[in-house]
């Protein structure tokens, strides 16, 4: 197919262009203020007069919302897989954006048509570029943050004070007031049935009495011993297997360690997409295309499909030769995730820091001090001398 296109949710609120071009915003039903999206809530909150606004559909209130405006009956949906690559091959199915691309850390960001310039929100660095147009697939649902600044400012703290041989001062180049932006990082779902012809081994082990040579007493004999032994046998067959939600990131941005350490998103709690949800907060473009992602996506499914092979064969041991899958009643969902982002220096060095911003799970990169390690290394070295010493003394 053609050259895939490259998605872009978007970045300040709201991220996404309506069909028209222009940028949405939300008021406060009370006060005309704008708002922003209260994390563990269906509402936008207004910082100024404090009132929340339901978001229409939102959630558990899906069916009702304020003023007898009516909620949004949309579920979340999976999409054919083989039909969109079609489409978007013809050109079809695709939306257009602004985007940014940051230049110290390869971020794709949307950029508001009112805004000129912004910080990255994965390394911090300041972006002033002229934004380009590029097409993208609109996201249909995500998950909304859980987790908000405060408390994901909280669990930073704890993390850096945790670190053991993090230099002492790490905490005030982290920035912690100011440090963290709320990003939804675009992630693709995949789902299939799967197929697979294989050819293999089986192993079944038996046991065999031989005479081996043995001490006794100062003396050599002879004696008899059980050693195991594998009889192995050609076997062939055909397992199947169905996967629903297979994750894969769709951004090259964040450290795809750390990205996979807090990766427990829970999709069975998407709602469909608003843009009242990435209202004060950022998205990143994908950067990982449809085809792409589900040849990543392929590759998380092999060791299930192993597995179920081994199982298939039996036997003590198995070895698996040849593999043929074909995959069947592929779909996929565009979705947003929610990552609460650090990026700080230190020494000249740039370091991140996520957390998932439904679980609280962290993960992160710190400096180390080589004054701690060294003064460790010493101490287990004093420690060693001193018990040779006193074994010597005994």
């Amino acid at each position: 197919m053609s050259e895939e296109i490259r998605s872009n949710p978007h970045a300040e609120s709201p991220p996404i262009p309506t069909p028209k071009g222009g940028d949405r915003e939300f008021p406060c039903s009370r006060c005309g203020a704008k708002l922003v999206f209260k994390p563990g809530t269906d509402s936008l909150h207004c910082q100024y007069c404090g009132h929340e606004n339901p978001i229409a559909g939102g959630g558990a209130d899906a069916g009702a919302s304020e003023n007898g405006v009516a909620a949004s009956t949309e579920v979340v949906e999976e999409i054919d897989f083989e039909r969109t690559l079609a489409e978007l091959s013809a050109g079809e199915g695709a939306a257009e954006a602004l985007v940014v691309h940051c230049d110290s850390c390869g971020a794709t960001q949307t950029l508001a048509s009112n805004v000129t310039s912004q910080s990255c929100a994965f390394c911090g660095t300041p972006i002033v570029a002229q934004a380009v147009s590029e097409r993208f697939l609109k996201p249909r649902s995500l998950l909304p943050f859980e987790v908000d600044a405060e408390k994901a400012r909280s669990l930073f703290a704890g993390w850096l004070r945790s670190r053991w041989f993090a230099p002492g001062k790490l905490k005030d180049f982290a920035n912690l007031d100011g440090g963290l932006s709320g990003v939804y990082v675009p992630y693709w779902t995949y789902d299939c049935a799967t197929t697979c012809r294989y050819t293999g081994e089986r192993g079944d082990d038996y046991f065999e009495t031989q005479m081996v040579r043995a001490t006794v007493n100062g003396k050599t004999v002879m004696r008899p011993q059980q050693v195991r032994k594998t009889r192995w046998r050609p076997v062939s067959g055909v397992v199947r297997n169905r996967f629903d939600d297979v994750l894969v990131p769709a951004s090259k941005t964040l450290p795809p360690a750390h990205l996979e350490k807090i990766a427990d998103f829970d999709t069975r709690e998407l709602v469909v997409y608003a843009d009242e949800y990435l209202a004060g907060f950022r998205a990143e473009a994908y950067s990982v295309g449809l085809k792409e992602g589900f040849a990543d996506a392929q590759a998380r499914m092999r060791p299930t499909i192993e597995a179920t092979i081994r199982q298939d064969i039996g036997g003590d041991h198995q070895r698996i030769g040849t593999t043929y899958i074909t995959y069947s009643g592929v779909t996929f969902k565009h979705i947003l995730v929610p990552v609460w982002v650090s990026a700080y220096r230190y020494a000249g060095k740039a370091y991140r820091f996520l957390v998932n911003a439904r679980t609280g799970e962290l993960s992160g990169d710190r400096p180390y001090s080589a004054a701690k390690i060294t003064l460790l290394v010493l101490g287990v070295l004093a420690a060693i001398a001193v018990i040779v010493l006193v074994a010597n003394s005994r």
